[in-house]
């Protein structure tokens, strides 16, 4: 089997429009969010998000792309780009029908969706766009992608709720291992940020609706009310050793692991204790050939609801037994919003920018400790650690969970 390693990764996010801004912002504990500005919220208990502010998307892609490009899709390949430039692929001699391209996005050109549905509403269905359904479908994003980096072999968008990038990069993961794939891009995108999106999570009582930025993502804080919705991407390129080493790519890092599981369980809420998600993580660290007193940080889904944050705290502790209070667990949710479909991929980014610099980053904002979350969260203010082998969790609705195991790079 093939080892696997990341050459190359991509970001847009609320903290950042590349990596090492995202990284730096994320390193300082800094806030992404603030009050919604896409629309009016007069009328929203919800007023704050946390958005991506002053985009170009002509870095990457020509004016007259973009009326055909749902944001999502844009956010997918303006990610995508960057990395196959940090990844040193613009040049470089690759056989194209073994370079994939997994990306996923959860829920995919909502904004589209409520834009044409209006549009057809007050003006007659003969005035929507012909561009309305390859704008709307979560597999665009990766269709996209393929067709600016000219990446010919598989072409996945795995839809799994907010375990979507997860899956896709732990896809593309054992895909390369095995053969399947010399190399691939793989995350995910999001652009939910708009009236239906807020709405829709709104009327679930899903949405935090506090006033204050500070106090609004707030994972596993006793005084949590509900995720913030963030946006984004995160790209990865992930390369077998070998086809990396022969092009001398530049290596951030190891993919080792990647778990999978269904809670079987209900539509919204995990199963009792994180019992899924537990084997997820358990799955990833079996994958990898480690033991479990191996990891040392887990980035966690940490979502600041009730039920994922207490019952991911248990999932850790009942699978890590003593081996728990050594753990670093923080959440990147607390500074960036929830990305949903895209949240695992700016998240693996967080993973392989710690084990590469030694520094685990805080869970932002946390003030009220809560007695049945009791793991060292990292509050406020991140740390060095010699860390060498970390796990990022993302658990979506339907019960999917999923688990990608990240080690320090070493020969």
């Amino acid at each position: 089997m093939n080892r696997v390693v990341i050459t190359g990764m991509g970001a847009i996010t609320p903290l950042g429009q590349d990596v090492n801004e995202f990284w730096e912002n994320v390193k300082a504990g800094k806030c992404g969010i603030d009050k919604i500005t896409r629309f009016d919220t007069a009328d929203y208990e919800v007023t704050l998000a946390a958005e991506i502010k002053e985009f170009n998307p002509e870095k990457y892609m020509h004016k007259r792309e973009l009326k055909r490009l749902d944001k999502y899709s844009q956010y997918a390949i303006y990610a995508s780009c960057q990395a196959y430039e940090d990844a040193g692929l613009k040049d470089a001699e690759i056989d194209r029908e073994k370079f994939g391209v997994i990306v996923s996005s959860g829920i995919g050109g909502i904004e589209t969706f409520y834009d044409q549905t209006k549009r057809q509403i007050e003006k007659g269905h003969d005035r929507v766009s012909p561009y309305f359904i390859p704008m709307m479908i979560p597999n665009m994003g990766a269709g996209n992608v393929a067709i600016a980096l000219e990446a010919k072999g598989p072409c996945l968008s795995i839809v799994t709720a907010c375990a979507s990038a997860t899956n896709a990069i732990g896809e593309a993961f054992h895909k390369i291992r095995a053969g399947v794939m010399d190399l691939a891009v793989a995350g995910g995108s999001e652009a939910s940020i708009c009236e239906t999106g807020i709405a829709g999570f709104m009327s679930m009582k899903a949405l935090s609706t506090s006033k204050d930025p500070s106090r609004a993502s707030i994972p596993f804080d006793k005084e949590r009310g509900g995720f913030v919705m963030g946006e984004g991407a995160g790209i990865l390129v992930l390369e077998s050793l070998d086809h990396a080493k022969k092009r001398n790519a530049k290596i951030y890092g190891e993919i080792v692991g990647y778990g999978t599981t269904c809670d079987a369980y209900h539509i919204t809420s995990p199963a009792p204790e994180g019992e899924g998600g537990g084997r997820a993580m358990n799955t990833a660290v079996l994958d990898a050939g480690l033991k479990l007193t191996d990891v040392d940080y887990i980035n966690a889904h940490g979502t600041s609801t009730y039920y994922n944050d207490v019952n991911e705290s248990a999932a850790i502790k009942n699978l890590f037994g003593d081996h728990a209070s050594k753990l670093c667990v923080s959440s990147t949710k607390s500074m960036i919003g929830h990305l949903l479909g895209a949240s695992g991929g700016a998240e693996a980014i967080v993973c392989i920018k710690s084990l590469e610099e030694g520094f685990v980053p805080p869970t932002a904002g946390y003030a009220v400790e809560d007695p049945e979350c009791t793991l060292d969260y990292v509050p406020n203010t991140g740390r060095e650690a010699d860390i060498k082998v970390v796990l990022s969790n993302s658990l979506g609705f339907g019960g999917h969970n999923a688990t990608i195991a990240f080690k320090k790079w070493s020969e």
